[in-house]
């Protein structure tokens, strides 16, 4: 039988039970969307983050608690709390001359608390500790109002810079300048409103009231610690003899002799952007993985429906092979309609897949993300491959199984 003939019964057969068709090709439907669903929101992901980690400049290093290899975060990126980095080593960074390339550094101590100004809360507020450095390393922009001095640092003073979002939630459009507002129990005098910042991975900046180090610490936290520490580098080209120069200043402060012993890890932005792709890139083909399952059910689906497709058309078989029809002409006939079934099944997964990211797109960028919508043309390629390479592997069975019927015996069948 020619191809096109076996195309044209192929196409009737499937208009003749719609549904049945669409049932087939469900799992196959989910699988598809859910891998290219997926991949698209990964990717868009990926490209967030490490646009947002590209803004804060190149030549900017941190300091982390805990140790890791180049491969991987340490444990406090995990919301592990480790103890090892104190105040006295930003002090040892600043005064040491193996890191007089770093022009500003900074100690950093987070926490979250209720925020109330008088009869307005926000809830799950973020407060971060800072020094006076901080608008040198972050180049941040005030909208009113000054940040707070060194000596208000020391004093353990109570003041805040707060973000447009605190403002805006706690104030409404009065100036909050000037006034008072409570973080936990402790009152806190605004003193300066930044300019609005956006989001860093899934933390919106704008919702951070920045306190001077000490106070937080010793009045909010009640702990010597830092969760971590940051400086800028004079130049990009000196990043390298900076984070050596580091590791071996925070070595002599901490009396560590070797570097398998190091209890921090320092990264620079490059080295933020590299291994968030790797964190991003593993979870994308962990949970890619688990939709890949979902895709050998729709092909087991698959086949178990051809194969009672093949029982309910025994008559029509005996009877294509008692006027001529070849075993070939039979499992051909088979195959292409599982074929057809499968890639059917994968375009429309693909376009359910695109479309879920698409929206997924809008609502991100309505909540002040800048998220793209990335939809690769490989991930399509490789969808439809694995479609019709499903197709082919769970088709073959019934397809064959249909081509060894006996006439004789399909014909006498009831």
């Amino acid at each position: 039988m020619e191809l096109h003939e076996t195309f044209k019964l192929v196409s009737s057969n499937l208009r003749a039970n719609p549904l049945r068709s669409f049932l087939t090709m469900l799992g196959l439907i989910i699988g598809i969307g859910s891998v290219v669903l997926i991949v698209s929101l990964g990717a868009g992901a990926q490209a967030l983050i490490v646009a947002q980690v590209n803004s804060l400049g190149s030549n900017l290093v941190g300091v982390l608690p805990g140790a890791s290899d180049d491969k991987g975060p340490p444990a406090s990126v995990f919301g592990i709390q480790v103890k090892t980095l104190v105040n006295d080593d930003v002090k040892a960074l600043l005064a040491d001359s193996r890191t007089s390339h770093l022009t500003a550094v900074s100690g950093y101590a987070q926490g979250k608390a209720k925020m109330v100004y008088a009869n307005q809360e926000l809830e799950g507020g973020s407060f971060m500790g800072v020094e006076a450095s901080y608008p040198q390393i972050e180049k941040i922009t005030l909208t009113g109002g000054r940040f707070f001095s060194p000596e208000e640092d020391s004093g353990l003073a109570r003041v805040a810079v707060i973000g447009s979002d605190v403002s805006q939630e706690l104030w409404g459009g009065d100036d909050p300048l000037g006034k008072t507002f409570k973080i936990k129990r402790e009152s806190f005098r605004v003193i300066g409103v930044l300019q609005p910042r956006g989001r860093v991975g899934f933390s919106n900046l704008d919702k951070y009231v920045l306190i001077p180090l000490s106070t937080a610490q010793k009045i909010l936290l009640g702990w010597r610690h830092l969760s971590l520490i940051r400086g800028r580098v004079d130049e990009a080209a000196n990043i390298g003899e900076t984070i050596q120069g580091m590791k071996e200043v925070l070595r002599d402060q901490h009396n560590i002799d070797t570097a398998a012993e190091d209890d921090f890890s320092v990264r620079n932005a490059a080295d933020a952007v590299e291994l968030l792709k790797t964190i991003t890139d593993a979870f994308r083909f962990f949970l890619a993985a688990i939709a890949a399952i979902s895709l050998l059910v729709g092909g087991i689906g698959i086949m178990n429906i051809m194969l009672v497709a093949v029982t309910e058309r025994y008559r029509e078989i005996g009877l294509r092979k008692a006027v001529g029809a070849t075993r070939r002409n039979i499992q051909n006939q088979f195959l292409i309609e599982t074929l057809v079934i499968t890639g059917l099944g994968s375009i429309i997964g693909i376009a359910g897949g695109a479309v879920v990211s698409a929206l997924v797109t809008v609502i991100a960028r309505a909540l002040e993300y800048n998220w793209e919508f990335i939809v690769s043309l490989p991930s399509i390629f490789l969808a439809v491959g694995v479609g019709l390479a499903i197709g082919l592997a769970f088709g073959f069975y019934p397809a064959r199984r249909a081509a060894q019927l006996d006439p004789i015996v399909a014909l006498r069948y009831e």
